[in-house]
């Protein structure tokens, strides 16, 4: 997920690039596998139509490519539909931002310093409640043979607060920004305490339908991809082998990693499952102010300075469940990323919702350096695809109230 994961793939293991692409979009990609993914898909929608490319290989062991019209993971990016669906609520008068956590789910948020009377609906969709984050809890073994372990363990919302709620608050309330998985568990909770059902219910019922996303879902516990999938690869840093099987990884190999890791898989914070076209619909929709009132799309796009790390482009900022990127044409776009075990998917729509990209990279390395290397080529094949797309530049972050 974003903000937890900061992984990435070797390099050599990219295949061999047979001369430059005369398309653009078509060289990014190439670039993008070039920066060491095994494979890598984008779809950009345009007034112009749509466009795609696609580079490296879906699966290891035969060569195959990626898959048109691929079934990904999306991860984090499923924030944006439940932070959605809390719009609308309020848009419909059912709750208030202001509401604390504490009026919704009594009593949930209470231990280590932590009280949910202190917390708004607002904090927890912008990740400014410093409530703890329970990904550390759910991931016992960073290695491959942890994975393997771990990958179909299951917990319910309330058993993945009760982690986070075995750690201090990582700031007060309401005065700094940290990335916290733990916060969208609670809003899929607040949304099933307003309506009376779960968050992936309303997200079908409110988004899915009406826009008709067909290939968009959310699986529960089922761990599998629908086919057609590329398989999605994890390097781990420090694996254990029983002897280097397929099933394991020796240090620095990669593992198959395209069976969900369910502990922090399934849930309000990172679930869905979609494609590329998908998603390009949902953010052009919202952005194009087809799921929320003007006002409510207006409160979304209020945000606050996200502090600048090798992950992040400088100068990005984060909503309400909605982040903005800066472009270096000027303006900015708007998406949220969402990473697991082996895959990547970066959404980016302009303000006004008429040119959506999807980037979903298959693989995820180990270090650092690697990772933020992939992060860059992403941000430069979005930022030359929205660059070169005639448009208006208006309600862009920077203009948003901090």
């Amino acid at each position: 997920m974003t903000g937890l994961l900061v992984l990435a793939l070797l390099g050599t293991l990219s295949p061999a690039h047979a001369g430059a692409a005369r398309d653009p979009l078509q060289r990014d990609a190439d670039a993008v596998r070039d920066s060491g993914v095994t494979g890598v898909s984008v779809r950009v929608d345009s007034p112009r139509g749509a466009r795609t490319a696609r580079s490296g290989v879906g699966e290891l062991t035969t060569s195959a490519p990626v898959p048109p019209s691929e079934y990904i993971r999306i991860g984090s990016t499923t924030k944006t539909y439940v932070a959605t669906v809390v719009l609308q609520l309020v848009g419909e008068g059912r709750l208030s931002l202001e509401d604390s956590v504490d009026r919704w789910l009594p009593g949930l948020v209470r231990g280590n310093g932590n009280d949910g009377r202190r917390v708004t609906v607002r904090q927890l969709l912008q990740h400014t409640s410093g409530l703890p984050d329970y990904i550390a809890d759910v991931l016992p073994d960073m290695s491959a043979a942890g994975y393997l372990k771990h990958r179909s363990t299951t917990h319910s919302s309330r058993q993945r607060v009760a982690f986070a709620m075995t750690h201090p608050p990582v700031f007060a309330p309401g005065t700094r920004w940290e990335y916290s998985n733990t916060n969208y568990i609670l809003a899929g909770m607040v949304i099933e305490a307003v309506t009376g059902r779960s968050w992936d219910k309303e997200v079908e019922e409110r988004i899915l339908r009406p826009l008709r996303l067909t290939r968009t879902y959310a699986p529960g516990d089922d761990p599998r991809l629908p086919r057609p999938h590329a398989r999605n690869y994890q390097q781990f840093e420090a694996a254990e082998t029983g002897g280097g099987s397929a099933s394991g990884a020796s240090p620095g190999s990669l593992t198959d990693t395209s069976l969900a890791y369910l502990p922090f898989d399934g849930d309000a914070d990172g679930s869905l499952i979609s494609t590329a076209a998908d998603t390009n619909r949902f953010f052009s929709a919202l952005l194009g102010g087809r799921l929320l009132t003007p006002a409510q799309l207006a409160e979304m796009r209020r945000s606050v300075a996200v502090p600048d790390t090798p992950g992040e482009v400088p100068g990005s900022r984060y909503g309400l469940g909605l982040a903005w990127t800066p472009l270096t044409c000027g303006g900015g776009y708007w998406g949220h990323s969402g990473s697991g075990f082996g895959y990547l998917a970066w959404p980016a729509t302009t303000a006004d919702g008429r040119v959506s990209i999807t980037v979903a990279v298959h693989s995820r390395p180990a270090d650092e350096t690697t990772a933020t290397r992939q992060i860059h080529a992403i941000t430069d094949l979005v930022d030359h695809a929205v660059c070169v797309q005639p448009q208006r530049q208006e309600g862009e972050g920077h203009r948003d109230r901090t």
